[in-house]
């Protein structure tokens, strides 16, 4: 488990002396590749869309290209990591059966790399109003990106955590495309399949998707999102208003 804080690997630098001009002999932060633990968590990203297979999609393989490309680049340029204040929702009360889970399967790695930075993690809703019912039951962390810990403006990595039985409603993201890939629990996207840990699903740009989880287990998931840097600093999350919900569902089944 994580402590708080980035997890520095190097001695704690002196705070720089009263009156001393901006930029001489200031302190910067740690950087990457002295949080050993963030470093190996974002390396597993990268593993992951390198190793894992597209299924014969050309769509899929251009994204995973774009994923892995953009999370190399910041591992090799080391970025300083900015200290975001650890904070939990209700649902990471399963985190933990979610990690077990994940760590006895076949995402054994990316799930043991974040067990590593779990008490570290910033969990938000991404909405400005969120229902009491999904607030109990869903949260996300972004841990590469313009808001996380390791910060980039071509990319958002980060994980989404669902207590079982959920019904995550249904929306879309402008001008982004995403990818889910399992790292525990088993879940359906638009009631089209059932995808268990490893596999990847990827929406284009303003698709609309709704998700269900399993009725008995918590379901974990690593996701990346590439797009415009402007859009994916205010990304502007948007849930489809029930009545067309209920529309395009009704549409899909008959």
């Amino acid at each position: 488990m994580g402590t708080k804080g980035v997890g520095m690997a190097t001695d704690q630098q002196d705070e720089p002396k009263a009156g001393t001009p901006p930029g001489e002999g200031a302190t910067t932060g740690p950087r990457l590749k002295d949080c050993p633990d963030w470093y190996y968590l974002i390396r597993e990203f990268e593993v992951l869309y390198r190793q894992g297979s597209a299924g014969g999609s050309r769509s899929i393989r251009s994204h995973r290209k774009r994923v892995r490309e953009a999370v190399s680049a910041v591992l090799e340029a080391n970025p300083e990591m900015a200290v975001r204040a650890p904070e939990a929702k209700p649902v990471t009360a399963h985190l933990g059966r979610a990690l077990d889970i994940g760590e006895r399967g076949a995402m054994q790695g990316l799930a043991r790399a974040l067990s590593r930075v779990s008490g570290q993690l910033t969990w938000e809703y991404g909405y400005e109003k969120v229902s009491p019912a999904l607030a109990r039951k869903y949260a996300y962390c972004e841990v590469m990106g313009p808001n996380g810990p390791v910060r980039t403006g071509r990319l958002i990595i980060g994980f989404v955590l669902f207590a079982p039985n959920t019904t995550y409603p249904q929306h879309s993201h402008h001008e982004i495309e995403e990818s889910y890939v399992s790292i525990a629990g088993a879940w359906s996207e638009n009631d089209a399949a059932v995808y268990a840990p490893g596999s990847l699903i990827l929406n284009r740009a303003g698709d609309e998707h709704r998700i269900t989880t399993g009725e008995q287990e918590p379901c974990l998931l690593a996701y990346a999102w590439s797009g415009p840097e402007a859009r994916l600093k205010l990304p502007e999350m948007k849930l489809t208003p029930p009545r067309q919900q209920k529309a395009r569902r009704e549409g899909r089944s008959g």
